[in-house]
């Protein structure tokens, strides 16, 4: 389960800066006319990118802390 929680926390954390710091996201809402939408990204990203890390860094914890046992 270390593992899977870890994958998560990176994949999550790639794609999440991936859409905060390059214009993926507002080209795909341009694309599909969702760009009303594009102000409120932030609000939602950068928390989420936040979560992720945090997740990550939650699971090399537990990872660092079962080998050490």
């Amino acid at each position: 389960m270390n593992d899977k929680l870890l994958k998560t926390g990176i994949v999550g954390t790639v794609i999440a800066a991936l859409c905060c710091f390059t214009p993926v996201l507002v080209v795909l809402f341009g694309v599909v006319g969702l760009s009303a939408v594009v102000g409120y990204l932030d609000y939602v990203l950068f928390p989420a990118l936040g979560i992720f890390i945090l997740l990550t860094a939650y699971a090399l914890w537990r990872k660092y802390s079962q080998s050490r046992t």
